[in-house]
């Protein structure tokens, strides 16, 4: 792995906006850039990065199947009692699954360690399947990268495909905040993918939703909805209003009620007792756990349930290097052996591989300065070497 250094498209930004990516912050170069990259060698990647993601998502599965039938678990995990039902009919069922992300520190030395999976409400997956898959292609036909070069990256027809599988020739409504930019391109996206898997399409805000007389999800004129994909998270619909309806409605949900065991960081902590030897598995332990004496003074310490490293302690040696604040860790904390993110030229970059249905299907990379990885990194993209 190696970080690039690459002259950029002097029309990237105007090749942006007429690809509809538009969403990355106030200003897009605040968010993607393309000066640089990095290099991956095919090796590399089949390792220490698809492989390792196969088998991390086979864990999580095996441990999905165990959780729902052990309310310890799921107390452990914070979600709610009255979610228990929803959660282990949800899995029973065989409800499928899209799409997720796991995040590791990677340096190209050593395993992959994993940092976290997002498994529920995963973004920067147009950046991931499209937008620098284009950079890839015009890199190549500019001379920019030299040939035989390529991308992990079949993000993009593995969720048209997977659409295909999940709801053949049905329909899917998709709800997300409309006036959150990113959250209203993310899903945008899907919708795409959605009518190329031959699926009727309509998209409604958050607030569009209610409950019809059967406790199906409706729309404002009262449509049921069947199949509905939410960028909105399980912690947030089991503690609202809506939250005690989920148990029996006939309504199905991308990402499914069983995705909550694995969108919280408690599953690291389950993770490591289930397999304390596997080589991408830190140390981790629930901050009620004595056993968590046994990282010492060099942890992560971590809300179970937090987004763009809000709320996220690190301590080195017992000095701080990171201590974030945000609206996280009222549902309980863990502790997370150590693992700094790798310094290139000052930058530390996190990288997040994609699964589709059950399958890794890409990459993508974020960049920052700090410690913790926040909504302040960049994006940059990525290539495999010429063999």
């Amino acid at each position: 792995m190696r970080r690039i250094s690459i002259e950029a498209r002097p029309d990237w930004r105007e090749t942006a906006r007429a690809n509809g990516f538009t969403f990355g912050g106030a200003n897009e170069a605040d968010y993607w850039s393309e000066d640089h990259a990095y290099a991956f060698t095919l090796a590399e990647i089949e390792r220490e990065i698809e492989g390792p993601s196969a088998e991390l998502h086979a864990l999580c599965l095996a441990f999905v199947a165990e959780a729902v039938e052990d309310e310890r678990i799921l107390a452990s995990l914070a979600i709610p009692e009255h979610a228990w039902d929803t959660v282990r009919a949800s899995w029973r069922r065989g409800d499928p699954s899209l799409y997720g992300r796991l995040n590791f520190a990677y340096g190209g030395c050593g395993p992959a360690k994993l940092f976290e999976y997002n498994a529920d409400t995963p973004t920067a997956l147009y950046e991931t399947g499209v937008f620098q898959w284009l950079w890839l292609e015009e890199a190549l036909a500019s001379g920019r990268l030299p040939p035989g070069c390529d991308q992990f990256n079949t993000v993009h027809e593995d969720l048209i495909a997977r659409f295909r599988a999940i709801a053949p020739g049905g329909d899917v409504a998709f709800t997300a905040y409309a006036d959150v930019p990113e959250d209203r391109g993310t899903v945008a996206y899907l919708e795409d993918c959605a009518r190329q898997a031959g699926l009727g399409t309509r998209f409604l805000d958050l607030g569009d939703l209610g409950l019809g007389p059967d406790g199906g999800f409706v729309d404002r004129v009262l449509c049921p909805i069947p199949l509905l994909f939410k960028l909105y998270p399980w912690e947030w619909a089991f503690a609202d209003r809506f939250g005690p309806a989920l148990r029996g409605t006939p309504t199905r949900f991308l990402e499914p009620p069983w995705k909550a065991v694995l969108s919280n960081k408690g599953l690291l902590a389950h993770l490591y007792a289930r397999e304390p030897g596997h080589p991408n598995l830190l140390p981790a332990y629930f901050e009620f756990d004595p056993d968590r004496a046994r990282l010492g003074h060099s942890f992560a310490r971590k809300p179970l349930y937090s987004r763009e490293g809000a709320n996220v302690l690190i301590l080195r040696e017992g000095q701080v290097l990171s201590n974030a604040g945000g609206p996280y860790g009222a549902e309980g904390f863990i502790r997370q052996g150590l693992e700094e993110l790798p310094d290139f030229a000052g930058r530390r970059p996190l990288v997040g591989a994609w699964i589709v249905g059950d399958a890794p299907a890409g990459l993508c990379v974020r960049e920052g300065r700090e410690a913790v990885t926040t909504d302040a990194a960049l994006f940059v993209p990525h290539f495999l070497e010429a063999v």
